[in-house]
């Protein structure tokens, strides 16, 4: 889902989102084509869910999206005070992912909370690692030729050489090669790192 939307296949993300009845990411799919009141009309009801079941994991993501959604229709001071209601527990519990994987709409509105004093160090050290990992992104996007980044995504997909291979009307051996090259890049040794690595430097 995350590739899709980066990507810009939103019908494809979306229709992922249906077949499977993923809420969070149909909230995704609406606020990536700026439609956050339909956003908001999903999260609210499932916010019910989660709090009801106690899953306090779940409840920090829609909290997220839903700062995200408040800050996209323009309620500033409602978004910010989802956005410190998320921030509570997600810092007592060192979570840091459940706003990376926002990506830059997320650091802006930490960039908001930054100017109006909210949790400094918290919200300096999520804005730092913001940082670093599109600083990381960029230099393995520039590492990584054009072809070796078909070839990851190919392998993230769960296809075989011999299936990437095909796929690409390429020989088995020239896929080898680029798996070779991708896992020195990328400095793993097998499929599951590099498929690891990659989600890790927002590269799938």
């Amino acid at each position: 889902m995350p590739v899709l939307l980066r990507q810009g296949h939103l019908e494809a993300a979306a229709r992922l989102a249906g077949t499977f009845d993923l809420p969070q990411s149909r909230a995704r799919v609406f606020l990536a084509r700026n439609e956050p009141s339909s956003a908001l009309a999903v999260l609210e009801p499932l916010r019910d869910q989660v709090e009801a079941r106690n899953w306090q994991d779940e409840r920090l993501k829609v909290l997220a999206l839903q700062a995200l959604a408040l800050h996209a229709k323009g309620r500033e001071d409602e978004a910010l005070r989802a956005l410190a209601e998320t921030m509570g527990p997600a810092e007592g519990g060192g979570f840091i992912r459940v706003f990376l994987d926002e990506g830059a709409p997320m650091a802006k509105l930490l960039s908001v909370a930054a100017a109006r004093g909210m949790k400094p160090a918290y919200v300096g050290k999520l804005l730092t690692t913001f940082t670093a990992e599109k600083q990381n992104r960029e230099s393995a996007i520039a590492v990584l030729s054009q072809r070796e980044l078909e070839v990851l995504r190919l392998i993230a997909e769960g296809l075989s050489n011999q299936e990437i291979g095909e796929r690409l009307f390429l020989a088995l051996d020239t896929i080898k090669g680029h798996n070779r090259r991708i896992f020195d890049k990328l400095e793993v040794k097998r499929r599951t790192e590099a498929i690891a690595r990659g989600r890790e430097l927002g590269l799938l």
